[in-house]
């Protein structure tokens, strides 16, 4: 489910040092991305954990009834885990 692309108005402007600067060409580079692209990427997969990590979650009523219901709801049937966890691990020896 991707977004509908949207065009790019808002700018983020940063100051740094010549040697992060040429680290981060380097690292864009590497991923086969412009710089932009590198630290758009990195910032916004930070910005993910970071608020993933909170421990406090505020919902109104709506996404209240939401999160309960998707809590309620049925697992669904996951048979390929189901004999991964049934055979024997690599890890268990012989």
């Amino acid at each position: 489910m991707n977004p509908e692309p949207q065009a790019k108005s808002e700018r983020i402007d940063i100051r740094t040092t010549q040697r992060v600067k040429r680290t981060l060409q380097e690292a864009a580079a590497a991923s086969h991305k412009t710089v932009s692209e590198f630290l758009l990427d990195s910032a916004l997969t930070q910005a993910a954990e970071v608020l993933a990590d909170r421990r406090l979650f505020l919902l109104d009523d709506t996404q209240w009834e939401a999160f309960l219901a998707a809590l309620d709801a049925p697992a669904e049937p996951m048979p390929r885990l189901e004999r991964l966890l049934r055979e024997p691990s690599v890890l268990d020896g012989e």
